[in-house]
């Protein structure tokens, strides 16, 4: 199927500058970006160069969004759907008592297959309100509340890595499953994975598992190789906590005593990089451990808003974005308190103009990077999504901004003004692989 678009068009090519095409146009065929120029004369030549099939569009084919911005969707790289009900509570808490007190008690409940539809459609509900159109998201042991998290973005038609967490010790028994029951339950939703790939023109689906093991204290050796042995076996990326708290990284020493950092624990078990990987925080990562990642090609996901609320500390991320580590933002519901992923944007820029006020060498992040982090950088973990190159897949939002007196201000300051002070009432159109995502059901 066909479509061309007519809007303001912005996007991160490179993560120095923003690409602008004014009243442009952006020509989408079966989900995939064909072209965006200019013109519609440019954009007819573009694309019968990328496809000589391709038939002359003229005016009354488009779908004119008129003085609207059209721009990449949110990617949330670390979210933990089943806490969405513990969201903006107990934010006094450092991270382990706050998991001991609050989280694990929540996340226990998802044994209830009910209780579990209610909380993920609220969950999936804001995402869409926020134009997070791709997750890379946690779930909890109990395969079947997994498997129905799966199957309600399959639903939506929003894209996620969905995990079912791995857990065996130092955590509630509500919350432990052995390796045996572990494995069991993991193939069982690869196989359902597997299946809905011979319905797709996609060689890698919307939604499918990622490896899960929480962090390297809730899972013994036998569970961590377990969890490496799958993601080989399967291809599977994998994600985790790294280095978030200095109180978590001196129990890992203690815990895994032949390894030299937090990162080289996962390493030892394949879960660092031998597939698609991405780690939460890396607050305190450097020295042999960042090297490890830039070797690996370990993604960050920097959670700015949880690391304050648990009083982790600031993530270098300048640092990471200067050494080429991939990077990607997300919201950490429940430590982080919010599930806008714009303001994930402002909150990253707020963290580096701190750091840069404890070192003047490290420039803070600028406006288009920390928009190609969220959009081009971290959609690479998902495929070629983030930008509106050709052969990009569309994932897109319409940005209705009138009421923020757009007028007054160039294409530049109208995305800028949306990212600080918009929210979900102007976000007019949702687009995942080229289809318009409408309102998911709550109970």
């Amino acid at each position: 199927m066909k479509k061309v678009y007519k809007a303001h068009i912005l996007f991160t090519k490179e993560k120095k500058r923003f690409e602008v095409f004014e009243n442009g146009y952006i020509a989408v065929e079966n989900g995939i970006v064909v072209a965006v120029a200019s013109s519609l004369d440019e954009l007819n030549a573009q694309c019968s160069m990328f496809n000589v099939q391709w038939s002359m569009v003229n005016v009354n084919d488009v779908v004119d969004f008129g003085n609207r911005l059209l721009i990449p969707a949110m990617n949330d790289m670390h979210v933990h759907a089943p806490q969405v009900h513990n969201q903006g509570v107990a934010m006094d808490l450092e991270l382990l008592p706050w998991l001991q007190n609050y989280t694990f008690p929540e996340e226990s409940k998802y044994a209830d297959v009910h209780y579990a539809e209610r909380m993920y459609r609220r969950f999936l509900h804001t995402q869409w309100l926020f134009g997070t159109m791709r997750s890379v998201v946690f779930g909890t042991i109990h395969t079947e509340s997994t498997r129905l998290l799966m199957n309600l973005y399959k639903e939506a038609g929003m894209g996620a890595m969905v995990g079912k967490v791995a857990m065996n010790r130092n955590c509630p028994e509500t919350l432990s499953e052995d390796v045996d029951a572990y494995v069991e339950g993991q193939e069982s939703l690869i196989a359902d994975t597997q299946l809905s790939i011979l319905n797709s023109q996609f060689s890698i689906p919307l939604v499918r598992p990622i490896i899960t093991p929480r962090f390297v204290p809730s899972c013994t050796p036998e569970l961590l190789k377990a969890c490496g042995e799958l993601a080989n076996k399967y291809q599977l990326p994998v994600q985790s906590h790294l280095s978030e708290n200095t109180s978590e990284i001196a129990w890992v020493q203690d815990l895994e005593k032949e390894s030299t950092s937090y990162g080289d624990a996962y390493n030892r078990y394949g879960l660092f990089g031998q597939t698609p990987t991405i780690m939460a925080h890396c607050v305190w990562t450097n020295g042999s451990e960042l090297e490890l990642m830039k070797r690996n090609g370990v993604m960050v996901a920097h959670c700015p808003t949880s690391n304050f609320n648990l009083s982790s500390g600031m993530a270098p991320i300048r640092t990471f974005l200067d050494d080429g580590l991939p990077i990607g933002l997300g919201s950490d519901i429940s430590g982080g308190h919010d599930l806008n992923m714009f303001r994930m944007l402002v909150y990253a820029i707020q963290v580096s103009k701190m750091h840069y006020q404890l070192d003047k060498s490290k420039a803070f992040l600028t406006l288009p990077e920390i928009f190609w982090i969220a959009t081009k950088s971290a959609g690479s973990f998902f495929g070629k999504v983030g930008s509106f190159e050709p052969g990009y897949e569309f994932d897109a939002l319409v940005i209705d901004d009138a009421v923020l007196h757009p007028d007054e201000y160039s294409l530049l300051h109208r995305l800028e003004r949306f990212i600080y002070v918009g929210d979900d009432r102007q976000i007019l159109h949702r687009f995942c692989r080229g289809q318009e995502v409408k309102e998911p059901k709550e109970l």
